[in-house]
């Protein structure tokens, strides 16, 4: 099979290519490369039957790895064609290197994107994220934070948010932005890395070889990753003479987490604002963006013309979120709360709220640390003492 790299297909003449981007609609809409076409993977080899190929197509995916497999499809049937290697996600790193490059053009795009957050974002954005800060009490004075960043637009949009609190913000904290490298794709990681820069972040960086440590792992990869990484930023953290370690989950993260656990572990229960470390003494876990939209995160990425890495883990890469074929129970709560906003506005609201306002006595039972309570245990003393207030 015959692959080409993203700098020698741009040297191509792009009247006499054709590049065929088979990525999802919403992405191929997002950017792609220049006079690239969209078709979907599953219907290349339809559209191609009956006609001859003069001439090679050149297969685009995320990564490389859906549009190799077109590739092998295509040759079996006779069609010429060439992989993308490293797909969109190489462009992307080849962009963002050469825009760096312009420093006085970087330095506008920098200043820009800050004042996005203040003003253009100011009511989704900036307040709702104060508003968590406020409500949930997550910085106090003389705090030492480690904002930990994967390279998603959700941490890098946090980090942004820490660093304006910290500037113009009346609560004086420091700030140290952590990034680990765990094994990462190199054009994933030269674009974590180009994307800071960007964004005028000093990333403070660490090397782990959690995803070799993973690799041979069946069950559960995936939960053990996120435990040992998560692990591994509290101690980093932690050396770095750090209290706190903020992470970028949203709205949508925490409403997800309420349904996974009611429909798939009949529980009720939350991600919460902040929490403290059971294995780090001193250490507390923080969540700054708790009541900032997906929805709204994605607007601010997109006003600005900012792509972050999507999926970073080169084990998943090719899951739904993706472009893969197969999602997680998480992607199927994004479905379904997709399908709640169609019917109305407030359910999520409401899925949300839920977890703030819990009536116990309306409950059939909960449990807190070792207490477990059920609404037997004093279900007739309740009833006496209702009838004694009645007769007097």
């Amino acid at each position: 099979m015959e692959s080409i790299e993203i700098e020698d297909l741009l040297k191509l003449d792009s009247g006499a290519v054709t590049i065929v981007d088979i990525r999802a609609d919403e992405d191929y809409r997002r950017g792609t490369i220049p006079h690239a076409i969209h078709i979907p993977k599953d219907e290349v080899c339809r559209r191609l039957r009956g006609h001859e190929l003069s001439e090679p197509l050149y297969i685009m995916c995320h990564t490389g790895e859906r549009s190799r497999e077109l590739v092998n499809e295509l040759e079996k049937e006779g069609y010429p064609a060439i992989n993308v290697s490293g797909g969109y996600r190489a462009f992307l790193r080849y962009q963002l290197s050469h825009f760096l490059e312009e420093k006085p053009a970087a330095a506008r795009k920098t200043s820009e994107i800050e004042r996005s957050i203040i003003t253009t974002y100011r009511k989704s954005i900036w307040r709702r994220f104060t508003k968590a800060v406020h409500d949930y009490e997550l910085i106090q004075e003389g705090d030492r934070i480690a904002a930990c960043i994967s390279g998603g637009k959700d941490s890098m949009l946090m980090a942004k948010l820490l660093q304006e609190l910290q500037k113009h913000g009346k609560v004086h904290f420091e700030l140290v932005f952590l990034v680990m490298n765990p094994g990462y794709n190199a054009d994933n990681w030269k674009i974590i890395q180009d994307n800071a820069k960007l964004l005028g972040i000093p990333l403070t960086v660490f090397e782990s070889d959690i995803f070799d440590t993973v690799a041979a792992i069946d069950k559960n990869p995936c939960y053990l990753c996120a435990r040992m990484r998560r692990g591994y930023l509290y101690s980093h953290a932690k050396k770095l003479g750090c209290n706190k370690i903020a992470l970028g989950h949203h709205f949508d993260d925490v409403v997800e987490t309420i349904l996974m656990g009611m429909l798939y572990s009949g529980k009720i229960e939350t991600m919460m604002p902040k929490l403290h470390s059971q294995n780090f003494e001193g250490m507390e876990l923080i969540r700054p963006m708790y009541m900032v939209r997906e929805a709204d995160i994605k607007a601010w990425r997109d006003y600005n013309r900012l792509h972050f890495i999507q999926c970073a883990c080169r084990f998943t890469e090719n899951c739904l979120s993706c472009g893969g074929e197969q999602g997680s129970k998480r992607d199927e709560m994004k479905e379904l709360i997709a399908e709640f906003r169609k019917k109305s506005d407030v359910i999520d609201k409401n899925i949300f709220k839920s977890v703030h306002n819990i009536n116990l006595k309306t409950v059939i039972g909960y449990h807190k640390g070792g207490m477990t309570y059920n609404f037997l245990d004093d279900y007739d003393m309740m009833d006496k003492n209702n009838s004694n207030l009645r007769d007097k």
